[in-house]
């Protein structure tokens, strides 16, 4: 949100956001939008200069998450093991998913152009931290090298949008998550 906003469009936004995250962590990334204008005290309108797609709240709500993954890839970078490493950024990347409601759809890629104005920033700032990750597991050699980091996403949004509906959810995603760490092996 730009600085220049008048005071009383910083407010709105901070008070959508807020009331976004809440419906957004009850309801998933199908929150209604209006509902939360509603709670927000503001019109659907407003909702809408703020966030001109559903995609641009969800990832707005989601920042803060995303953030600790990049960090986390960061702080992951100097292991010893490279295969681990990126096992485990990955492993986080699927449990916070699980954990927020709305995070693994706002990480998709479907409907996203490269060209479009509403790029899908979460998942760029995934791809930045995880691709050094990558790198040197298959530098290492131990990961296949026809791997990228958007199949990696792809694959971790897939195991938890596919684990949605268990009744452990986290238990679920955990193992397939598990199995497709297998396929990752490089083919000998």
């Amino acid at each position: 949100m730009p600085e220049r906003q008048r005071a009383d469009a910083r407010r709105n936004y901070a008070r959508i956001l807020t009331v976004a995250e809440q419906e957004v962590a009850t309801h998933g990334a199908g929150a209604s939008l209006e509902q939360i204008a509603r709670i927000a005290g503001v019109g659907s309108a407003t909702v809408r200069r703020h966030f001109p797609t559903r995609r641009a709240l969800v990832e707005a709500v989601s920042q803060e998450r995303i953030e600790a993954l990049v960090a986390r890839a960061r702080e992951l970078a100097g292991l010893g093991d490279s295969r681990k490493a990126l096992l485990d950024w990955l492993s986080d990347v699927v449990a916070y998913c699980v954990a927020a409601q709305g995070l693994a759809a706002a990480l998709t890629y479907e409907g996203t152009e490269p060209d479009s104005i509403y790029e899908n920033s979460c998942t760029a700032a995934l791809e930045d931290a995880g691709s050094p990750l990558l790198q040197r597991a298959v530098q290492d050699g131990a990961v296949d090298a026809g791997i990228g980091v958007a199949d990696l996403i792809t694959l971790a949004v897939g195991v938890v949008l596919a684990t949605e509906h268990h009744s452990d959810r986290e238990a679920a995603a955990e193992r397939l998550f598990g199995l497709a760490a297998e396929g990752l092996s490089p083919r000998g």
